[in-house]
């Protein structure tokens, strides 16, 4: 389990996004529900590596070793978050059942003009952020993405909601491009979301206690909100079974304000608190962990943290090491 999670092949790609999408659009979610059970057992069935990382990570989280059924249920929840995914994304969020927990803070900010960097990660589904459609309408939420890494999830956006493919922050640019226009949209008001557990090869990056073990995080979006000095929530939005959804916010800082001497000890600290929030949830809804790869021991999990105490203004903030497309 040593390759990096980008070299993965997707499981399907396009195209079995593209059945999922046609199947949800015409025989409604009712049957396409219906259509996890072979989706799940093709991944138990064909993707060891998948199905063996479930079991790693299953058995950190469970505190012992986990049954065939564990696995099952753990990539069937992730199917489905991907097949809602479908509907959140074209609009359809009456079909949902979503609590919102935290908003109101959120609010407040957004009644004040202020822009906020909303970091997630691949813990639940980040497309339940459509729920703040409902509560404001004219609020634009920009996600981070590295497209060119995912084509799939990027065509099938375009065509589900063309306005939402526009305002997508595209990481795969070059460092300087991102840092303006992620600036430029927080001081339009608007919020700036981006997930940040996942550390790739050569980005800079810190490992921190996570589940029984240290894990490696990213640092650059760390850096990047160092630069900004904007305020930071976390999202997490936690699928709980048919049509229901937690999406939790919470506030993690009013805006990071780090002296250079400081930056290597201040990011990792900062890092240590955001592993802990995102151990608590993941310990709350296990089955929503979606990276499906070894977390703990994967050659991606290198420590790059010497490169902090190097990068100061917007290299730092667009993570000269790449950090930012791992972001995405």
């Amino acid at each position: 389990m040593s390759a990096h999670w980008k070299q993965r092949p997707e499981g399907g790609g396009y195209v079995a996004l593209w059945i999922i999408r046609s199947i949800a659009r015409h025989g409604g979610r009712a049957l396409a529900r219906a259509c996890l059970y072979p989706i799940t057992a093709y991944f138990l069935i064909v993707r060891g590596p998948e199905r063996r990382a479930s079991r790693a990570y299953l058995s950190r989280v469970l505190d012992r070793a986990p049954t065939l059924w564990n696995v099952a249920r753990h990539v069937h929840t992730f199917a489905a978050t991907i097949l809602d995914r479908v509907f959140l994304l074209s609009g359809q969020l009456a079909r949902f059942d979503i609590e919102p927990v935290g908003l109101p803070a959120l609010a407040a900010r957004v009644d004040r003009g202020e822009g906020v960097l909303i970091f997630g990660s691949h813990h639940g589904s980040f497309d339940a952020l459509r729920v703040l459609s409902l509560t404001r309408p004219a609020l634009r939420v920009r996600i981070v993405l590295d497209i060119a890494h995912n084509q799939a999830i990027t065509r099938l956006l375009d065509a589900l909601n063309p306005q939402l493919a526009r305002d997508v922050i595209d990481a795969g640019r070059d460092g300087v491009s991102i840092v303006l226009t992620i600036q430029e949209a927080l001081a339009r008001g608007e919020l700036v979301a981006l997930l940040v557990d996942r550390a790739g090869p050569g980005d800079a990056s810190v490992r921190v206690p996570f589940l029984h073990g240290t894990a490696a995080f990213p640092t650059a979006p760390w850096s990047l909100a160092a630069t900004l000095k904007v305020p930071i929530m976390l999202a997490f939005g936690l699928y709980r079974g048919g049509n229901r959804y937690e999406l939790v916010f919470e506030e993690f800082s009013d805006g990071l304000d780090i002296a250079r001497r400081q930056r290597s000890e201040r990011i990792a600290a900062h890092v240590r608190d955001y592993a802990a929030r995102l151990q608590h949830h993941v310990q709350r809804a296990p089955y929503n962990w979606f990276n499906f790869y070894d977390f703990w021991h994967g050659d991606d999990a290198a420590d790059s943290h010497t490169h902090l105490g190097e990068a100061t203004g917007a290299d730092a903030a667009a993570g000269r090491h790449g950090g930012l497309r791992g972001a995405g």
